[in-house]
């Protein structure tokens, strides 16, 4: 078999909805064909991008990726390897010869793999293939956190105080941040992403911390070096879009707020920030102008600042590639970046070349919607069972889903969680997060657990809507790690009678009448959040149809009486019109205090589960005799999992820390799990002895399996 057989599977293509990346406004020729040396939702944005240009496009994939969107898009794929990243996306042979044998003219690398790989260039350069990004020399530069710290202080950027060095292992890491002053960040050299970066507030954490990011940085990027720094406390991460072709024309775009971050990923991201001024704004742009001069840099690519209280940034790092979030840049600039970047790897100007053209155009927000439990910001994995992404809402493309897959698409743990990054645009910052709200609500995903319950609550969240955003937000608003929302007066009655209109019209459909009494009563069983784990809200309803029978298709109108017996919340009346067509998950509701989307997710054995707010809730609906009747049934015993450490995802075991026999003390490291590109400790659940170990390192786990066993207490 050919070592790049050909992918021509062009029926399997799937129709999306227009998205926005603004006009294409290139005329001129560039190239002939590009490969994309990525795969995912960036391969799918570029290939777009190149088919607006009426460029070829060429994809490669791996043995895990080989029925993947991507693929189905591109007129031409080559594989290169298994899924394993290092044999695959990581592997310049194999690309190479990729490239050659498709007669592709350039290379776009996405974002990740080798897109910040300054000896990919130089292979490329040597092979007479264009690169797609920035020269070898200015990749080389500013892709090296240590060296292009040092070359912003001489272009007169603003600096974090911190080593200029590299740093020799974890006793020199910790003499140095004894020396620049607690707290401090440990951070890669060659890399991005959130991966290889620790924060420490003691010795014990500097070295642990150091190893960990070493560990991470290898494993990632190939390169394990460190390069220690002072941590800005209650900082926000606002970054600066540049671009810039081969004749010396640079431009600094509005910037992107990206504070909102778990494990030092973004999370929530938005343009512009609420908190820059337009003089704040101006100087950080000329700064970001003045470094990309002062390496010759072309291209696109993202200056990151940390911006404390007073306004005062500081120079974080260069990403020398095309960001993730870059479509809210786009939303608000009406620049194709991804066009951009193609233009000046072809010799040609940007599209605008006068910095007073650059105008700031409404506001915009992007979640990025990731296969995890929100909770613990764990990997899921899994096929895509049910798969509906959101489409406009008030205005054509006021919503944007950049994604790689569809239905049937499976999550592998050989990659990075994503799922979609969904933006949306409004006039306002407040339309644009009404928006997001709605596009969350209607963002069906099966199949795999997600991040959407956290998306939505933070996004509907007061602080958000008023700004107050640091990147300690997530630590701060949820120091116990997110659970769902948790229910209000106001949610919890929206809740009930929403969900009883349910029941009352899965009754009718299931009856197949339209003929049904119209009054009913149900008792209601809620779970709701509190610090001891989940409890039931108990909510009485009794609705009545406002008309004679009722509509197994389309809307009924309600008048809904709720009363919970925990009697916190008052008693309400309240019209209820519901709106649920047959085989659609998704209820629009229109309530008194506002419009809803529910999701009807499942059926269960006493009532159902939706998803609302984001979050999902398993609500037992029952008759009052029925209600009655349990209070009479056994609780089921809980499976004691205290003396277990389970693998909380599926990966490969990095290490092994403990043997039979050791004694561990409460939260001792046991085990180190990888999945994803990230490492994950694992510890004691409590002290004990060590009974069992049933992994080693390099074998691979499943979520949920046994790997240590303490003895009984």
């Amino acid at each position: 078999m050919h070592r790049f057989p050909l992918i021509r599977s062009r029926w399997l293509h799937t129709t999306r909805p227009a998205q926005y990346f603004g006009p294409c406004k290139t005329t001129e020729k560039t190239f002939d064909k590009i490969l994309i040396a990525n795969r995912g939702e960036i391969a799918c944005r570029v290939i777009r991008t190149a088919k607006r240009m009426g460029i070829k496009t060429v994809a490669i994939y791996s043995d895990a990726d080989a029925n993947s969107l991507f693929v189905q898009q591109a007129d031409e794929a080559y594989r290169v390897g298994p899924a394993p990243t290092s044999q695959s996306y990581l592997n310049m042979d194999a690309i190479l010869d990729a490239i050659k044998a498709s007669g592709a003219q350039a290379v776009h690398p996405g974002y990740g793999f080798l897109s910040e790989n300054s000896g990919f260039v130089k292979r490329l350069d040597e092979a007479g293939v264009a690169f797609i990004g920035p020269k070898e020399y200015a990749m080389a530069a500013m892709g090296d956190k240590i060296q292009s710290k040092i070359i912003a202080k001489k272009a007169g950027v603003n600096t974090i105080p911190g080593y200029d060095g590299v740093v020799r292992d974890a006793e020199h890491a910790v003499e140095i941040a004894a020396d620049i002053g607690y707290p401090v960040m440990l951070k890669a050299s060659a890399g991005g992403g959130g991966k290889g970066m620790r924060i420490a507030r003691t010795a014990h954490e500097v070295r642990e911390g150091f190893k960990l990011a070493s560990d991470e940085a290898q494993s990632s990027f190939g390169d394990n070096r460190i390069l220690v720094e002072r941590f800005i406390e209650e900082p926000r991460h606002i970054e600066i879009q540049i671009i810039a072709d081969n004749n010396g024309n640079i431009l600094w775009l509005p910037e992107r707020e990206c504070s909102i971050q778990r494990r030092n990923q973004k999370v929530i991201e938005e343009a512009p920030s609420t908190h820059l001024d337009a003089q704040t704004r101006r100087k950080m742009g000329e700064q970001a102008v003045a470094l990309a001069r002062n390496v010759g840099y072309n291209s696109a690519g993202t200056v990151e600042f940390l911006v404390d209280k007073q306004r005062n940034f500081y120079f974080l790092e260069m990403n020398t590639r095309l960001q993730v979030e870059h479509p809210i840049t786009e939303y608000i600039t009406g620049f194709d970046l991804v066009e951009e970047m193609i233009r000046s790897a072809s010799g040609l100007e940007l599209t605008t070349t006068d910095q007073s053209k650059v105008e700031i155009n409404g506001w915009a927000i992007e979640s990025r919607v990731y296969a995890e439990d929100p909770e613990k910001y764990l990997p899921s994995i899994g096929t895509l069972s049910k798969y509906v992404e959101p489409r406009s809402w008030k205005t054509e493309n006021d919503v944007r889903c950049d994604s790689g897959i569809n239905e049937g698409s499976e999550i592998s743990m050989y990659y990075d969680p994503m799922i979609c990054k969904l933006s949306t645009h409004g006039p306002t910052r407040a339309d644009a997060i009404a928006t997001m709200n709605h596009a969350l609500d209607q963002y069906l995903i099966k199949g795999v657990t997600h991040n959407i319950p956290l998306l939505r609550d933070v996004v509907s969240s007061s602080d958000f809507a008023s700004g107050r955003i640091t990147t300690a937000f997530l630590a701060d608003h949820y120091p116990h790690g997110f659970k769902g929302h948790k229910l209000t007066s106001e949610t919890a009655e929206q809740l009930a009678t929403a969900s009883a209109a349910l029941q009352f019209i899965r009754q009718a459909r299931e009856s197949y009448t339209h003929v049904a009494s119209r009054s009913a009563s149900y008792v209601l069983l809620l779970p709701q959040l509190q610090p001891d784990g989940v409890h039931k809200l108990e909510a009485r309803v009794t609705l009545t149809l406002d008309s004679e029978t009722v509509s197994l298709q389309g809307a009924n109108t309600f008048t809904v009486s709720t009363e919970f017996t925990n009697g916190e919340y008052a008693p309400t009346t309240n019209t209820l019109k519901v709106v649920w067509d047959v085989d659609m998950p998704f209820v629009e509701i229109k309530h008194a205090s506002g419009d809803l989307t529910v999701q009807f997710l499942d059926p269960l054995p006493l009532g159902f589960r939706v998803q609302f707010l984001g979050t999902k809730f398993d609500i037992d609906v029952l008759l009052p005799r029925q209600r009655e009747l349990m209070r009479f049934m056994k609780e089921r015993e809980r499976l004691d999992t205290s003396k277990l450490v389970l693998s909380p995802m599926p990966g490969t075991i990095v290490s092994v820390a403990v043997k039979p026999g050791d004694v561990v003390a409460e939260g001792a490291e046991v085990a180190v799990v990888e999945a994803m590109k990230m490492q994950n400790v694992l510890r004691a659940p409590r002290a004990g002895t060590v009974k069992a170990v049933h992994v080693q390192p390099g074998s691979t786990v499943s979520g949920d399996d046994i790997m240590v066993e303490l003895e009984d207490e």
